[in-house]
């Protein structure tokens, strides 16, 4: 087993706690407030320009040309991504250039940001992976039994998708190349995965008042 392998393996408990959190389980239905994706709309479009940021950090900072190219086309995909965040806020009404970011949002944003300055670009794609593999876990789950046609199922149809997959492959690749031990991974790699189930406690927590 991989040591990206066993990152995932040892945080599994967190990964079915974000399948089985309601927020994720109404996208599944279809049943999630409007308003409550709208916010993660915008929240999500924070963490990913933050994403990017650093993959790009990781990048300038990769041991050879290979991760490098590897570290930008990843910078692309996310460009990719926040391209359907766009089409999300136009249909939701949100302005992504006035969004403010939660506490949960930013605690995330700045713990990347953090890792890509101060470590090496293998310690920068541990911290980057759970993201990728946990969406694609919960897209594939979610998608397991087909994906209903409802206001949610594009976001279905992205994480399930073949193209989703060979992005998370290959930032599990650079873990498994670049990261010598699993000790030094596993703080990091959980600590992601925990950011990961409060992003979405935060925006079910959202209501108009806050």
């Amino acid at each position: 087993m991989t040591i990206s392998e066993e990152l995932w393996q040892a945080n599994q408990e967190l990964a079915q706690a974000c399948l089985a959190h309601p927020f994720v389980q109404e996208i599944a239905t279809g049943t999630l407030p409007k308003n409550r994706f709208a916010y993660y709309v915008g929240q999500d479009a924070f963490f990913l320009e933050a994403f990017a940021r650093a993959y790009s950090i990781a990048a300038v900072r990769s041991p050879n040309w290979e991760s490098f190219l590897i570290f930008h086309n990843l910078a692309t995909g996310v460009l990719e991504e926040l391209k359907l965040h766009q089409n999300y806020a136009t249909q939701w009404g949100v302005n992504l250039q006035k969004v403010s970011p939660s506490l949960a949002t930013r605690r995330y944003t700045d713990f990347l940001l953090a890792t890509a300055w101060n470590n090496a670009a293998g310690l920068t794609a541990v911290a980057m992976a759970p993201c990728m593999r946990l969406y694609a876990f919960l897209g594939q789950e979610l998608a397991k039994n087909g994906i209903p046609e409802h206001q949610y199922a594009d976001w279905i149809r992205t994480y399930s998708s073949s193209e989703f997959v060979p992005l998370t492959t290959a930032l599990e690749a650079l873990v498994d190349r670049y990261v010598e031990t699993k000790a030094t991974a596993e703080p990091i790699y959980h600590y992601a995965m925990l950011c990961e189930y409060e992003f979405f406690q935060s925006a079910w927590d959202f209501t108009e008042e806050n």
